[in-house]
């Protein structure tokens, strides 16, 4: 028999925090390790639990659930991570993806066989909302237009900032990594849109990604 899904909820909103422990508590095949309101708590539980999966909301008090994403991406890699969320847009999902999110289920359409999807989660799937799955096919389905030549031309720190911004993190925290004025980072990103020939920065991130500018 497989061990149980050892699980930690990162969820803030008391509503839904009794809502996962009535449904996750008495599920068969799932040990709740904690139940987690503050990103930095859940970070620091991780240093000592070691959970097969993770359910974490994006808009969390003290920092987005991204953080926390990337944080168990870093100690755990073997653990499943699920974003549980009100944030429907395309940058919050691909952002997600990005940290290491396989699974993005919105909190207006929460399935009623949580644990069901905790499980196809663990067993290699990736749990989606419809909406969210329409979205990703539509985006990508979609004939993108032709980038010209001069995106070629983006600038190792451009490129620098973009892998920054792929990474979820935003502009003052950049400039403080880069050590640089955040007008700077604006700076960088307005250029890259203008050689992209895009106007969002997940745009820009998805352009300079499939020509191969962004190194990991």
């Amino acid at each position: 028999m497989r061990a149980p899904a050892r699980l930690i909820v990162v969820e803030d909103d008391a509503a839904f925090q009794d809502l996962f422990r009535a449904a996750l508590e008495p599920a068969p095949g799932i040990e709740l390790l904690g139940l987690f309101d503050r990103g930095a708590s859940a970070i620091e539980a991780l240093k000592k639990l070691v959970p097969d999966v993770l359910l974490v909301d994006l808009g969390l008090p003290d920092m987005s659930g991204l953080e926390v994403i990337r944080a168990c991406a870093a100690t755990h890699p073997e653990c499943e991570m699920m974003v549980i969320t009100v944030f429907g847009d395309e940058q919050h999902i691909l952002q997600s993806i990005e940290a290491g999110a396989t699974g993005y289920l919105l909190k207006d359409a929460m399935p009623e066989d949580l644990a069901a999807q905790i499980h196809a989660l663990r067993a290699g799937g990736s749990p989606i909302s419809p909406v969210i799955a329409r979205q990703l096919l539509s985006r990508y389905s979609t004939p993108r237009p032709e980038v010209k030549d001069d995106a070629a031309q983006l600038s190792e720190r451009e490129c620098e900032v973009l892998r920054l911004v792929a990474k979820g993190y935003t502009f003052p925290e950049i400039a403080r990594l880069l050590d640089i004025s955040a007008h700077s980072v604006m700076t960088y990103v307005k250029r890259s849109y203008r050689k992209l020939h895009v106007n969002s920065k997940t745009e820009a991130v998805y352009e300079a990604r499939k020509m191969g500018l962004l190194r990991d």
